[in-house]
């Protein structure tokens, strides 16, 4: 059976979502944008975002109203591993499935 999202597998899904969505994005943005692209609440992304900061993956900015997040440098480092062992697993199913076919064959 496929992992259609594998970070559900071995990691906590908000919080992959919102560092992957971060490295994507070419500005800081905010938190209710973070909320709506992971699909989750706003209270729920503020604690995940905190937990975040604590760890020193995420910094917020505060410009008038409005709190920018942004990744850090390690932030953005343990970004990229998520995103290569993602990359990885989806490959080791492709591999799988490949393996299938031919055994069918």
């Amino acid at each position: 059976m496929a992992i259609k999202q594998p970070e559900i597998l071995f990691f906590q899904e908000k919080p992959v979502k919102s560092l992957l969505l971060l490295k994507k994005a070419d500005k800081p943005i905010y938190a209710s944008i973070i909320a709506k692209e992971i699909d989750s609440t706003y209270a729920h992304t503020l604690n995940v975002l905190s937990s975040l900061k604590e760890r020193g993956l995420v910094s917020f900015e505060k410009k008038g109203r409005i709190k920018h997040v942004k990744l850090t440098e390690l932030g953005g480092q343990v970004a990229d591993v998520l995103e290569n062992f993602i990359d990885m697993v989806r490959l080791s199913e492709i591999g799988a499935r490949i393996e299938r076919v031919h055994e069918k064959w």
